[in-house]
């Protein structure tokens, strides 16, 4: 089984960016109510996405978070 490559550019959908990001759902979406993780995009009715940037941007703050402690 191949792990997941983490796009450059275009949405994730919630189970995507579960995949590099290990906590449940239900974390995920307390850290947007929160303000601690990027807000997802409305692409549709029933449709929500983060773009691939915004969460990389995060991943990237946390990785510099973790060096300067």
């Amino acid at each position: 089984m191949n792990a997941p490559t983490f796009p450059e550019t275009g949405f994730l959908r919630a189970k995507q960016v579960l995949q590099f990001i290990p906590v449940s759902k239900a974390t995920l979406w307390r850290w947007v109510q929160r303000g601690q993780f990027p807000a997802p995009t409305k692409l549709a009715e029933r449709t929500t996405a983060w773009s691939a940037e915004s969460v990389r941007e995060w991943m990237k703050e946390r990785t510099q978070e973790g060096k300067a402690a």
